[in-house]
C-alpha cells in the first residue's frame, strides 16, 4: 500500500543542468579540515556518477568515508528515470541503508513484498536484506539513500527492516523550547540495535540551537525546506534548502533559523557504539 506524501511538507531537489555561461562563478561551496557545504547551486548535471547493477539511474555522491575527515557512513541523492532502478542496488554485504524519497515514487522490494514509497516516504533496510528498486510511474524519482557498515554486537539482536513516512511521525519537541525546535526520530534513540540514526530536524521561525554542539557523532545534513544561518566550527553560514552540510566529529555547530518559513534537513548521526581503539 502506497504511503502517502505529507501536503504539509516540500522537498528540496537537485537542481541539475548547467547554469549558462554569463552566471559568475562565485558560490557558497567550501571545504574545510572541519566541514564541508555543498550548496545546491554546484548540483549539477556534470558531477553525477552513474552506478554498476542500477538503470536509468544517475546519483549525486554528497558524503563518502575519507580518512582523516568523516569515516562512517556515504550518502546520495538518486534519481531514477522512468522504467529505471536496480535488482543489485547494495553491493557491500555489511552495508545498511536508508531511504527517503523527495520526488516521485519508487517501488522498494523486500521478502517478496512491494512497498511504494511518495515524497516523505522512508526506509529502513538491514544488512543482507536483498532489497530492489525501481520506478514504475511515467516520472522522475528522487530519493536519498544513507549508507553505513552496520556494526554488530554480540548479543543485541540486528534491526529489522521498516516503511513509514515523515507524516506518520510526529516530530518530538526539544526540552524547553516550546516547539521551536523538533525532531522526527524514525528510531527510538535508546533502541541499543540501531547504531545510526537518520531523522528530520524542523526549526520554526526563530528557533534555534542556543549552544555550541560539539560531539563525537558525524553528520550529514540535507536541507530539506527553509533557510538558516548554522554556526561551523569558526564560521556562521547561510544555507538553504537543497544546500548539503558534511561535519566531522567534534566540529562545533548550533543554528539560527531566522524565518520566514520553516527550517528543516534530514540528519544522519552514528549512535549507540563503543569507540574502536584499534585504527
Amino acid at each position: 500500500m502506497p504511503l502517502s506524501p505529507d501536503a504539509h511538507h516540500s522537498y528540496a531537489i537537485p537542481l541539475a543542468g548547467h547554469p549558462p555561461q554569463t552566471q559568475i562563478m562565485t558560490d557558497r561551496a567550501v571545504f574545510t579540515e572541519a566541514y564541508a557545504v555543498i550548496p545546491k547551486g554546484v548540483m549539477r548535471d556534470i558531477v553525477t556518477s552513474f552506478l554498476p547493477h542500477w538503470h536509468s539511474t544517475r546519483a549525486w555522491v554528497l558524503a563518502r568515508p575519507m580518512t582523516g575527515f568523516a569515516e562512517t557512513f556515504a550518502q546520495l541523492i538518486v534519481e531514477i528515470a522512468p522504467g529505471g532502478g536496480s535488482d543489485l542496488p547494495e553491493p557491500e554485504a555489511g552495508a545498511q541503508a536508508v531511504l527517503f524519497v523527495v520526488g516521485g515514487e519508487v517501488v522498494v522490494t523486500l521478502d517478496g513484498a512491494e512497498h511504494s514509497l511518495t515524497a516523505g516516504g522512508y526506509a529502513y533496510l538491514p544488512p543482507g536484506s536483498g532489497w530492489t528498486i525501481a520506478n514504475r510511474s511515467d516520472a522522475p524519482a528522487t530519493f536519498h539513500w544513507v549508507r553505513k557498515r552496520y556494526v554488530a554486537v554480540d548479543g543485541i539482536d540486528q534491526p529489522e527492516a521498516f516503511f513509514t513516512s515523515d507524516a506518520a511521525v510526529a516530530p518530538t519537541p526539544m526540552p524547553g523550547t516550546e516547539g521551536r525546535w523538533a525532531t522526527t526520530r524514525f528510531v527510538d534513540p535508546a533502541d541499543l540495535r540501531h547504531d545510526m540514526h537518520v531523522n528530520i530536524v524542523t526549526f520554526e521561525p526563530g528557533g534555534s540551537i542556543p549552544f555550541a554542539e560539539t560531539h563525537v557523532m558525524e553528520h550529514g545534513l540535507f536541507v530539506l525546506e527553509g533557510k538558516a544561518v548554522y554556526r561551523l566550527n569558526r564560521d556562521w553560514v547561510e544555507v538553504e534548502a537543497g544546500d548539503f552540510m558534511w561535519l566531522r566529529a567534534f566540529c562545533p555547530q548550533a543554528c539560527y533559523a531566522g524565518g520566514p518559513g520553516r527550517f528543516r534537513y534530514l540528519l544522519y548521526k552514528d549512535v549507540n557504539r563503543h569507540m574502536a581503539l584499534n585504527l
